[in-house]
């Protein structure tokens, strides 16, 4: 489970302090919506990870999960000011989306 405090502070290092926080938060602006396998293939991380750091970007408001009865799409949040502006900079830095 995520640490309250970690919640409550959120700091950019919370966020850029995690090269797979970072792997999925680009799959994510590059897609919009993907499964957990998908982000899965896309990143080339394990699921117990995937999971993990997603709990992380929900919290932080920056992801929302969706439910299709068994199925869950994970959806980069671009209605959130932090979300669209991370997404810009990733367009900016990686200049490919």
């Amino acid at each position: 489970m995520i640490a309250e405090e970690e919640k409550t502070n959120f700091y950019i290092e919370n966020l850029f302090g995690s090269k797979a926080r970072i792997k999925i938060l680009k799959v994510l602006a590059q897609h919009q919506e993907l499964s957990i396998t998908q982000i899965i293939k896309k990143t080339f991380l394990n699921h117990s990870n995937v999971l993990k750091h997603l709990r992380f970007l929900i919290s932080v408001n920056l992801v929302q999960e969706k439910k299709f009865g068994r199925i869950k799409i994970f959806r980069y949040k671009m209605e959130n000011l932090k979300a669209r502006s991370l997404k810009k900079f990733i367009e900016i830095w990686e200049g490919d989306l």
